[in-house]
């Protein structure tokens, strides 16, 4: 019950990302998760083919829409860490490409389970002239509410997520420290090797 929660809350944060432009570099940064939050949210409800998990629309709402407005190349970094100077352009590339599959392929199952929950927001307690900071949230909805925090840093295009916390957990302290593992036993190019076969074996045809 407890991971079906986490998918659920997952989804919907990395789904918030999802219309970020540079019309809202002014805005405060828990206005920006919120407002959308509320128009991804209803998006997902209106969509039955994001509902039922089709991968190649998620896939291209992802390309168009999220990753444009996330500082990807630092969720990526931070998650490999003391690695990813280690690695060669080529490789880091090869990370970032292989990551991203795998959150989209991560998340893309849960996607039908969004459907009466709304998000609540805690009040910011940040300073303006800080660079980075952190929007707290909760999923409400059947049960107990979900934790959710985004982190975001201020650049020169806006405020971008660049971490998600799900119940308590970050997403880049949980493959950090996975990838450390993989990176000790098998190198740079064995974690790229293993994100490859996880996201192949994840693009399989379903069954039925």
């Amino acid at each position: 019950m407890k991971r079906r929660q986490w998918m659920v809350a997952a989804v919907m944060a990395v789904s918030t990302i999802s219309t970020m432009s540079v019309q809202a570099a002014q805005e405060a940064p828990d206005e920006l998760v919120k407002r959308i939050s509320n128009e991804v949210l209803a998006a997902i409800k209106a969509d039955p083919a994001i509902q039922a998990g089709d991968t190649n629309r998620i896939v291209a709402l992802v390309d168009s829409k999220i990753m444009p407005n996330v500082n990807f190349t630092r969720m990526t970094s931070s998650a490999v860490g003391r690695y990813w100077r280690q690695a060669t352009p080529e490789q880091q590339k090869a990370l970032q490409d292989e990551f991203k599959t795998l959150l989209v392929r991560t998340y893309s199952g849960a996607l039908g389970e969004v459907k009466d929950q709304t998000l609540s927001f805690r009040p910011m307690r940040a300073r303006p002239e800080d660079k980075e900071v952190v929007v707290r949230s909760e999923v409400r909805g059947k049960g107990e509410p979900i934790q959710l925090d985004y982190r975001l840093e201020k650049t020169e295009q806006g405020w971008k997520i660049y971490d998600l916390n799900v119940l308590g957990v970050w997403l880049v302290e949980t493959y950090r420290s996975q990838f450390a593992q993989e990176i000790s036993a098998k190198g740079i190019d064995g974690l790229i090797q293993s994100l490859a076969q996880r996201n192949k074996a994840g693009a399989s045809p379903k069954a039925g």
